[in-house]
């Protein structure tokens, strides 16, 4: 389940890219990018605690989508061959911070642009579901500011999954 999971999220994560004119464009599958357009989300990983020790990683390009795997507890359906959860997924998106976002402020705009990856994020997964699980869908959002020169979003996700042995 958490490999089909990953593998879902990063396609369609992987699809996302910024035009020259600021437009955000989803690539078809099996197409290719148009010329001179970047994608959106240039880094997408496993997540390792990597903005805590952001000095001492290798460089990862901005903005970034790590994604967690909450503990999971499967509950048996038929012992021994079929269980079900309702795992949580976290979403660490990091992006860089431009300033302050006070009323006022000639970076306002900019630095309020934080929320808008958040937003097409959950838009591109939403309900998103596989072979192993169905309903992926966001459940809570969390800013973290306790870094210097970056913005972390948290989106909690959830599912129900399903895990059977052959």
């Amino acid at each position: 389940m958490r490999k089909e999971l990953y593998k879902a999220i990063c396609d369609r994560l992987g699809r996302l890219y910024k035009l020259s004119d600021g437009s955000v464009y989803e690539l078809a599958e099996g197409m290719e990018a148009p010329e001179g357009a970047e994608r959106l989300i240039p880094h997408i990983d496993l997540w390792n605690h990597n903005v805590e020790f952001i000095e001492q990683e290798e460089n990862w390009a901005r903005p970034a989508v790590f994604v967690e795997f909450c503990p999971i507890r499967w509950n048996a359906l038929v012992n021994g061959v079929e269980y079900r959860a309702e795992p949580q997924v976290n979403l660490h998106i990091v992006t860089d911070w431009a300033g302050a976002a006070s009323a006022g402020s000639e970076l306002e705009e900019e630095a309020l642009e934080v929320f808008d990856l958040p937003e097409l994020i959950h838009e591109k997964l939403s309900c998103m579901e596989g072979e192993t699980f169905k309903v992926f869908d966001l459940e809570e959002s969390q800013t973290n500011h306790n870094h210097e020169d970056i913005v972390e979003s948290i989106e909690v996700y959830s599912c129900v999954a399903f895990k059977r042995l052959k």
